[in-house]
């Protein structure tokens, strides 16, 4: 059995699509808050089981039987390195015999502020004893997909990531990587820096922009504080922008940057590039 924390989520119902290329229904978990939300892989033969990281009674009952668990990072920023403990605890008990986890690209090292609690999080795994392999996620290319219309609309695509170069996969790449990783034997211990084979500056992406819509589209760069208030004006949680502004001030000193390959080699072809992302 394999199980899938936040099944219901973006990332989730991803890996969830690339299991069922390689093992039958049956054998893999949805583990959701709001069993409502996956009633159409209920429908496939998944199984769905109620899973609250914030109710660690639901994780010893979800993980009964489990073999394998791949935690997806929660999306509850200052919160996360409580819950993920709450899981690991969980699988501990439950004798899960493989842990993945959906970390950061070069955790150990990186500048990113959301790198802390995914290193709380890895200490914890440590610690544990739980057999382990880290899946640490670079940059995915959704993150900037999302500021496309407003750029082109406005002509202008705005950051704070300067010249630095960004190593990005769409989640479908990642979601394919953990697929194989949940499938294969022998994954106990290892440790994936992944990211896209390619890489491409701010302005770069601009300029493809420009290309792909026949509309002109220009970077500009802006310092974080700005940057950060720019988010927070049209309508982002304080949070969230804080969050991407500072990931994009990282992004300036190569933060999402890697060209090791390891993502296409793991999923056995090239990972796909921004320009095939923006259709």
């Amino acid at each position: 059995m394999i199980a899938i924390t936040g099944a219901s989520g973006q990332l989730g119902r991803l890996v969830i699509q690339s299991l069922l290329e390689r093992v039958p229904a049956e054998q893999i978990v949805a583990l959701v808050r709001d069993p409502g939300k996956v009633q159409d892989l209920a429908a496939r033969g998944v199984v769905v089981r109620t899973a609250d990281y914030n109710q660690p009674a639901t994780l010893t009952a979800a993980l009964k039987g489990v073999d394998k668990l791949l935690l997806i990072s929660s999306n509850e920023l200052g919160n996360r390195a409580a819950q993920h403990r709450a899981v690991i605890d969980a699988a501990k008990a439950a004798g899960v015999t493989l842990l993945a986890y959906t970390s950061v690209l070069h955790a150990d090292t990186s500048t990113l502020g959301l790198a802390a609690e995914h290193r709380d999080t890895e200490a914890a795994l440590k610690a544990s004893g739980v057999p382990h392999v880290l899946l640490r996620n670079g940059w995915y290319t959704e993150n900037y997909l999302a500021n496309v219309p407003s750029a082109v609309e406005h002509g202008v695509l705005l950051g704070s990531a300067g010249e630095g170069r960004i190593s990005s996969a769409p989640r479908a790449d990642y979601a394919q990587a953990a697929a194989v990783v949940l499938t294969t034997e022998g994954q106990a211990g290892n440790v994936y820096e992944l990211a896209g084979d390619s890489s491409y500056t701010l302005t770069e992406l601009a300029a493809l922009i420009s290309e792909k819509t026949g509309k002109p589209v220009v970077y500009q760069n802006l310092p974080q504080a700005e940057f950060e208030g720019v988010l927070v004006s049209v309508g982002l949680p304080a949070g969230l922008a804080a969050l991407l502004a500072d990931s994009d001030a990282a992004a300036a000193k190569g933060a999402l940057f890697d060209e090791s390959g390891v993502l296409g080699r793991l999923i056995g072809r090239g990972t796909t590039p921004v320009r095939e992302s923006l259709g």
